[in-house]
């Protein structure tokens, strides 16, 4: 029975794909457990177990003080690159005035020069000009280019004279956004969210982590349940409860107060920067057989 070529040719120098493959080489893939998901009751910026949740308008959740040194850090930061982008306004123009008054001055300089005869004339025809009719030796306008060429001379290998590539200070936004889902955020359009805990004996007794469970239904709260939360109250619903009750009866099982279809806000779960909850929870990784591995010589050299 024949042999597949490509699987099984190993009388050659080097390595085939296949061969590296089987050691470890290229894109490894790993399906991803629940400890590289954000538990829901977990701060989007802490990672910790929330204190005194709020949710934004997207269905982020954090922490209170989490939230505002965030806030707080974005405005100062806005303030600092504002100044800045004022300060380079003001250079930039300082700079366009000494440029217009730099040219102001060599126009006067050479109409000076022009009209009361600064510059030596030669009527001997053998003597030697330049294209502009001046002696370079004796040539005031030739020591003035060489002067400018040495003001605007770009060298690497002088120190005084390095290029220097200017920078721009753009324009900053004014408006805060949210550390999870960059979209515009504001403190007052935060509103704070209340778990219902679960307070039953036998959880009380097994557990020592707080678990929490849907006010309506009764069912434990876990990261596999998709949650609702109102702006309104700031209760927290299992999404099943919230389309068949709140949604048809606009008012809160808890409290009776009075929602709306727009204060129905979807809480969101995971998003730690690595995976998301509800997609495709799939790690890739490249690996390379390099010179560490004892497999750096894994092609022959090139001719060249």
């Amino acid at each position: 029975m024949p042999q597949r070529h490509s699987k099984n040719n190993n009388d050659l120098a080097y390595f085939t794909y296949d061969e590296k493959k089987k050691l470890g080489y290229g894109t490894q893939r790993e399906r991803l457990g629940k400890d590289s998901i954000k538990p829901f009751d977990s701060c989007s910026l802490c990672l910790k177990p929330v204190i005194d949740p709020m949710s934004c308008q997207k269905g982020h959740i954090f922490c209170k003080e989490c939230i505002f040194e965030c806030l707080l850090a974005q405005k100062k930061d806005i303030q600092r690159k504002t100044a800045a982008h004022a300060m380079q306004q003001k250079q930039d123009k300082e700079e366009e005035e000494e440029k217009l008054a730099l040219q102001k001055a060599r126009e006067l300089d050479a109409f000076d020069q022009q009209n009361h005869g600064a510059l030596p004339q030669y009527s001997d025809k053998n003597y030697n000009r330049d294209k502009n009719g001046f002696h370079g030796a004796n040539s005031v306008k030739a020591t003035l280019y060489e002067e400018e060429a040495l003001r605007t001379m770009k060298a690497f290998w002088l120190p005084s004279a390095t290029p220097e590539a200017p920078s721009k200070v753009e324009a900053p936004s004014t408006c805060t956004t949210c550390p999870e889902g960059s979209e515009k955020l504001r403190m007052k359009t935060l509103f704070p969210i209340y778990f219902t805990e679960d307070t039953t004996d036998q959880k009380k007794s097994t557990s020592l982590d707080k678990s929490y469970i849907c006010p309506s239904c009764k069912v434990t709260i876990t990261n596999t349940i998709a949650l609702v939360a109102l702006s309104s109250c700031g209760h927290v619903f299992c999404k099943k409860c919230a389309d068949k009750f709140m949604a048809v009866d606009k008012v809160c099982l808890v409290c009776n107060k009075g929602c709306k279809e727009k204060n129905l806000v979807p809480l969101e779960k995971g998003g730690t920067g690595f995976s998301a909850h509800g997609d495709n929870l799939e790690a890739k990784d490249f690996k390379h057989l390099g010179s560490g591995s004892g497999l750096g010589l894994v092609r022959p050299a090139m001719k060249t």
